[in-house]
């Protein structure tokens, strides 16, 4: 299988657990260990980004705070920051070349600032699949898989992604069928 760093993972009509239905993944690693990926849909209902600065002794940022979002059911007490930038901030992961996934808290400081990124979502938590567990998700038409996209990512409301994020390959993902595939 093709590897998918980069991509969104929809979840289709079929998905089968409930943590995922109407989500989109944005897968940040893929490889023969598994994949790893962050909910972009799923802002918490109990947690906000005024909770965390303050836990964290970071200042606050002059204007509106963004949600926390719920980045999957793996480790939901570990902080991760998706970030838009022309270039890796720190170490963490690069996801793509203008795409990296940071769990410094000097990252979300800089962002506090207003000195760090603009476009970014700090979520809790994370998706993860074993070695072959997302490939047999897929054959099981859990997910369709499209390349990421930075409008969606960054710039679509929620509740729109997960429909937009498959309406931009002419996709109608309420309507998705039984038929598996990429776009």
């Amino acid at each position: 299988m093709e590897n998918l760093t980069g991509h969104f993972l929809i979840a289709t009509p079929q998905m089968p657990d409930a943590r995922f239905r109407e989500q989109v993944i944005y897968l940040c690693a893929h490889n023969q260990d598994g994949a790893m990926g962050v909910a972009i849909n799923n802002p918490s209902q109990e947690i906000t980004m005024l909770e965390i600065l303050l836990s964290t002794n970071i200042p606050l940022p002059a204007g509106p705070l963004p949600p926390v979002y719920t980045g999957g059911p793996v480790e939901m007490e570990s902080g991760f920051i998706l970030y838009k930038s022309e270039q890796q901030i720190g170490s963490g992961l690069a996801v793509t070349k203008n795409i990296g996934l940071s769990r410094e808290s000097k990252l979300l400081e800089e962002i506090s600032n207003g000195r760090g990124p603009k476009d970014f979502l700090f979520l809790l938590g994370y998706a993860g699949w074993g070695p072959g567990q997302l490939e047999t998700e897929l054959m099981d038409n859990s997910w369709l898989t499209v390349p990421g996209d930075i409008s969606v990512l960054f710039h679509t409301p929620d509740e729109q992604k997960w429909k937009r994020a498959a309406r931009r390959f002419g996709i109608d993902i309420a309507m998705f069928s039984g038929i598996v595939g990429n776009a």
